[in-house]
């Protein structure tokens, strides 16, 4: 079941989603975001918000990842249950 897109920051730690594209951003960021993994498909956990809300830490393809809210926001997901 497919619900609205949702952006990384919606996301509460301890949520699992799946990477449904991307929109908009540099392209060379985009090259960048898809060689670190995060692929259309990929299901990934926030694990951790830093606490000033910034960065946002992510578990996928058994590695962490660390982005920036702001880099993170051209990131479009799907929550899964």
């Amino acid at each position: 079941m497919s619900s609205a897109p949702l952006t990384l920051s919606q996301l509460r730690p301890g949520q699992s989603a799946r990477v449904i594209g991307l929109d908009g951003g540099a392209p060379a960021y985009r090259q960048r975001l898809l060689a670190f993994g995060l692929t259309p498909g990929t299901s990934f956990t926030l694990t951790r918000v830093a606490p000033l809300g910034d960065p946002l830490e992510v578990r996928l393809r058994g590695y962490t990842l660390t982005l920036r809210r702001d880099e993170a926001a051209i990131l479009r997901i799907e929550a899964l249950a």
